[in-house]
């Protein structure tokens, strides 16, 4: 009978990846990233541990996205207070603050739990093309 491994955090080697967002599809680039940082593209992959690789986005304002997206899609954001609900559309987000629209669209693709946060701190976004991570040596991924 076969034994399942399963690999200890000493054991798991973590890559940096670098990710160019410029001219790509919002969605198809989140999947692509949620699933390098909970770690599917390792045969070492365990679901309840955090087996994933470091990520890093850069060119964030030039994400792209399909059909009417950009004048229809909504950001909401609660202050937990009454009457603190804020809402704004994709295009003024996406001119104000860049990284938040790709950091929330890999947010809901990771799980809903203490282990998401863990793996949703290895993603790094910028808004230009560069990053202070140049000491870690990314390997640029090219999907």
């Amino acid at each position: 009978m076969n034994k399942t491994t399963t690999p200890s955090i000493e054991t798991i080697k973590r890559e940096w990846f670098l990710v160019d967002a410029k001219d790509k599809t919002l969605g198809r680039l989140a999947t692509e990233i949620a699933a390098i940082l909970r770690g599917k593209n390792k045969p070492s992959f365990t679901p309840h541990l955090d087996t994933g690789d470091f990520v890093i986005v850069v060119n964030a304002e030039k994400i792209e996205v399909t059909g009417k997206k950009s004048s229809q899609k909504l950001y909401r954001r609660h202050s937990g207070r009454p009457g603190g609900m804020k809402i704004e559309k994709f295009e003024t987000l996406q001119e104000r603050i860049p990284e938040r629209i790709i950091e929330q669209a890999v947010k809901g693709m990771l799980p809903h739990n203490s282990l998401g946060r863990q793996q949703f701190r290895k993603l790094k976004v910028y808004k230009g093309p560069n990053h202070p991570h140049a000491a870690q040596d990314p390997v640029l991924l090219n999907k």
